[in-house]
Protein backbone atom coordinates (compact mmCIF):
# COMPACT_ATOMS: atom_id res chain seq x y z
CA UNK A 1 0.00 0.00 0.00
CA UNK A 2 1.67 3.47 -0.97
CA UNK A 3 1.23 6.66 1.07
CA UNK A 4 -1.99 8.98 0.94
CA UNK A 5 -0.98 11.92 -1.75
CA UNK A 6 -4.90 12.84 -1.82
CA UNK A 7 -5.72 15.79 -0.41
CA UNK A 8 -5.09 15.77 3.58
CA UNK A 9 -8.13 17.32 4.95
CA UNK A 10 -10.42 14.95 3.29
CA UNK A 11 -8.82 12.40 5.92
CA UNK A 12 -10.46 14.27 8.78
CA UNK A 13 -13.24 14.87 7.06
CA UNK A 14 -13.15 10.42 6.42
CA UNK A 15 -12.99 10.42 10.03
CA UNK A 16 -14.96 12.94 11.74
CA UNK A 17 -12.16 13.97 14.03
CA UNK A 18 -9.43 16.51 13.47
CA UNK A 19 -6.37 14.61 12.75
CA UNK A 20 -3.97 17.89 13.21
CA UNK A 21 -2.69 16.77 9.46
CA UNK A 22 -2.11 20.05 8.19
CA UNK A 23 -0.08 22.08 10.82
CA UNK A 24 -1.25 25.72 11.43
CA UNK A 25 -4.49 24.98 9.24
CA UNK A 26 -5.61 22.70 11.84
CA UNK A 27 -5.44 24.81 14.52
CA UNK A 28 -7.58 27.75 12.50
CA UNK A 29 -11.29 28.40 11.47
CA UNK A 30 -10.27 27.01 7.70
CA UNK A 31 -9.70 23.78 9.38
CA UNK A 32 -12.69 20.68 7.67
CA UNK A 33 -13.37 20.02 11.33
CA UNK A 34 -14.13 23.05 13.12
CA UNK A 35 -17.02 23.07 14.96
CA UNK A 36 -17.20 26.88 15.44
CA UNK A 37 -18.06 26.83 11.69
CA UNK A 38 -21.75 25.47 11.41
CA UNK A 39 -21.39 25.95 7.65
CA UNK A 40 -18.92 23.89 7.41
CA UNK A 41 -19.63 20.33 5.16
CA UNK A 42 -20.57 17.59 7.82
CA UNK A 43 -19.81 13.87 7.09
CA UNK A 44 -17.18 11.70 5.16
CA UNK A 45 -16.24 13.53 2.08
CA UNK A 46 -17.84 11.88 -1.64
CA UNK A 47 -21.31 11.72 -3.04
CA UNK A 48 -22.14 9.30 -0.28
CA UNK A 49 -20.53 10.48 2.46
CA UNK A 50 -23.69 12.34 3.57
CA UNK A 51 -25.81 9.07 3.65
CA UNK A 52 -24.28 6.71 5.81
CA UNK A 53 -25.48 3.48 7.12
CA UNK A 54 -25.11 2.46 10.24
CA UNK A 55 -21.71 0.94 11.26
CA UNK A 56 -21.29 -2.73 11.79
CA UNK A 57 -18.87 -4.18 14.61
CA UNK A 58 -16.06 -5.11 12.02
CA UNK A 59 -16.25 -1.10 10.51
CA UNK A 60 -15.97 0.40 14.28
CA UNK A 61 -13.23 -2.17 14.51
CA UNK A 62 -11.58 -1.13 11.28
CA UNK A 63 -11.93 2.63 11.33
CA UNK A 64 -10.36 2.40 14.51
CA UNK A 65 -6.97 1.31 12.89
CA UNK A 66 -7.20 3.61 10.15
CA UNK A 67 -7.66 6.63 12.13
CA UNK A 68 -4.61 5.53 14.25
CA UNK A 69 -2.64 4.39 11.01
CA UNK A 70 -3.59 8.50 9.94
CA UNK A 71 -2.95 10.20 12.91
CA UNK A 72 0.56 8.74 13.13
CA UNK A 73 1.18 8.38 9.52
CA UNK A 74 2.42 4.88 9.32
CA UNK A 75 1.68 2.26 6.70
CA UNK A 76 -0.13 -1.39 7.76
CA UNK A 77 2.96 -3.35 7.80
CA UNK A 78 4.49 -1.35 10.18
CA UNK A 79 1.35 -0.76 11.87
CA UNK A 80 1.15 -4.29 12.71
CA UNK A 81 4.78 -4.82 13.68
CA UNK A 82 3.76 -2.44 16.12
CA UNK A 83 0.49 -4.02 17.51
CA UNK A 84 3.11 -7.25 17.73
CA UNK A 85 5.62 -5.85 19.67
CA UNK A 86 2.69 -4.22 21.64
CA UNK A 87 1.43 -7.67 22.74
CA UNK A 88 4.55 -8.92 23.83
CA UNK A 89 5.23 -6.49 26.11
CA UNK A 90 3.37 -5.83 29.96
CA UNK A 91 0.18 -4.56 30.60
CA UNK A 92 -2.68 -3.94 27.77
CA UNK A 93 -1.82 -4.41 24.13
CA UNK A 94 -4.13 -1.37 22.92
CA UNK A 95 -2.29 1.20 24.88
CA UNK A 96 1.27 -0.37 24.83
CA UNK A 97 0.62 0.30 21.03
CA UNK A 98 -0.51 3.99 21.12
CA UNK A 99 3.10 4.29 23.89
CA UNK A 100 5.25 2.44 20.77
CA UNK A 101 3.34 5.21 18.05
CA UNK A 102 4.10 8.61 20.58
CA UNK A 103 8.07 7.50 20.85
CA UNK A 104 8.67 7.20 16.99
CA UNK A 105 11.30 10.27 16.56
CA UNK A 106 9.15 11.83 14.21
CA UNK A 107 5.85 12.23 16.48
CA UNK A 108 8.31 13.73 19.16
CA UNK A 109 9.86 15.98 17.03
CA UNK A 110 6.30 17.07 16.41
CA UNK A 111 5.39 17.62 19.79
CA UNK A 112 7.95 19.30 20.46
CA UNK A 113 7.06 22.08 18.44
CA UNK A 114 10.00 21.56 15.86
CA UNK A 115 7.60 20.56 12.84
CA UNK A 116 4.41 22.02 11.99
CA UNK A 117 2.79 18.75 11.16
CA UNK A 118 4.43 14.56 11.56
CA UNK A 119 4.01 14.55 7.49
CA UNK A 120 7.33 17.87 8.11
CA UNK A 121 8.35 16.16 10.65
CA UNK A 122 9.56 13.09 8.95
CA UNK A 123 10.55 15.04 6.24
CA UNK A 124 13.20 17.15 8.74
CA UNK A 125 13.90 14.13 10.16
CA UNK A 126 14.72 12.13 6.73
CA UNK A 127 17.01 15.26 6.17
CA UNK A 128 19.27 14.95 9.03
CA UNK A 129 17.87 17.57 11.07
CA UNK A 130 18.69 16.13 14.87
CA UNK A 131 20.22 13.87 16.44
CA UNK A 132 19.24 11.71 19.55
CA UNK A 133 21.78 11.12 22.43
CA UNK A 134 24.33 13.61 19.98
CA UNK A 135 23.83 11.16 17.20
CA UNK A 136 22.38 12.18 14.08
CA UNK A 137 19.38 10.14 13.40
CA UNK A 138 17.69 9.97 9.89
CA UNK A 139 14.75 7.39 10.40
CA UNK A 140 11.16 8.92 10.99
CA UNK A 141 10.49 5.60 12.32
CA UNK A 142 13.50 5.44 14.92
CA UNK A 143 11.56 4.66 18.51
CA UNK A 144 13.25 6.95 21.71
CA UNK A 145 13.83 5.29 25.25
CA UNK A 146 13.37 6.75 28.41
CA UNK A 147 16.73 8.83 29.33
CA UNK A 148 17.60 9.73 25.35
CA UNK A 149 17.93 13.36 24.45
CA UNK A 150 16.22 14.34 21.12
CA UNK A 151 18.03 17.89 20.24
CA UNK A 152 17.88 19.81 16.36
CA UNK A 153 21.52 19.70 15.12
CA UNK A 154 23.49 22.72 15.63
CA UNK A 155 24.18 23.52 11.96
CA UNK A 156 19.87 23.24 11.66
CA UNK A 157 19.51 25.63 14.52
CA UNK A 158 21.23 28.66 12.36
CA UNK A 159 18.73 28.30 9.60
CA UNK A 160 16.18 30.96 8.77
CA UNK A 161 14.17 28.07 8.26
CA UNK A 162 14.05 25.87 11.10
CA UNK A 163 13.81 29.26 13.48
CA UNK A 164 10.59 30.00 11.70
CA UNK A 165 9.58 26.58 12.35
CA UNK A 166 10.12 26.81 15.80
CA UNK A 167 8.71 30.64 16.81
CA UNK A 168 5.49 29.47 15.18
CA UNK A 169 5.32 26.53 17.16
CA UNK A 170 6.43 28.06 20.52
CA UNK A 171 2.91 28.30 22.07
CA UNK A 172 2.32 24.45 21.49
CA UNK A 173 2.00 22.47 24.85
CA UNK A 174 4.67 20.20 25.65
CA UNK A 175 3.92 16.67 27.36
CA UNK A 176 4.97 16.16 30.47
CA UNK A 177 7.26 13.43 29.71
CA UNK A 178 9.68 15.63 27.69
CA UNK A 179 12.19 17.43 29.54
CA UNK A 180 12.38 21.00 27.10
CA UNK A 181 15.04 22.84 27.08
CA UNK A 182 14.51 25.80 25.24
CA UNK A 183 17.59 27.69 24.89
CA UNK A 184 19.40 24.53 23.66
CA UNK A 185 16.60 23.84 21.41
CA UNK A 186 16.71 19.80 22.77
CA UNK A 187 14.11 17.37 25.16
CA UNK A 188 14.88 14.81 27.43
CA UNK A 189 12.47 11.95 27.37
CA UNK A 190 12.33 11.27 31.09
CA UNK A 191 10.23 8.43 31.02
CA UNK A 192 7.46 6.74 27.83
CA UNK A 193 3.54 8.19 27.62
CA UNK A 194 0.89 6.81 29.19
CA UNK A 195 -2.47 6.50 27.94
CA UNK A 196 -3.89 9.44 29.89
CA UNK A 197 -0.98 11.67 28.51
CA UNK A 198 -1.94 10.27 24.48
CA UNK A 199 -4.61 12.94 23.33
CA UNK A 200 -5.73 11.09 20.07
CA UNK A 201 -9.49 10.24 20.42
CA UNK A 202 -9.52 6.42 19.66
CA UNK A 203 -11.08 3.15 21.18
CA UNK A 204 -7.72 1.59 21.13
CA UNK A 205 -9.21 -1.67 22.37
CA UNK A 206 -11.38 -1.79 19.22
CA UNK A 207 -7.59 -2.32 17.09
CA UNK A 208 -7.00 -5.51 19.45
CA UNK A 209 -10.19 -6.64 18.83
CA UNK A 210 -9.47 -6.64 15.20
CA UNK A 211 -5.96 -7.77 15.17
CA UNK A 212 -7.77 -10.76 17.25
CA UNK A 213 -9.87 -12.30 14.70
Amino acid sequence: MARYTGAVCRQCRREGKKLFLKGDRCYSDKCAIDERNKEKRKGAPGQHGQSRKKMSEYGMQLRAKQMTKKYYGVLEGQFHHYFEMAEKMQGKAGENLLVILESRLDNIVYRLGFAASRAQARQLVVHGHFTVNGRKVNIPSYLVKAGDTVAICDKSKATDSMKAIVEANDARPIPMWLEYNKDALSAKVSRLANREEIDIEVEEQLIVELYSK
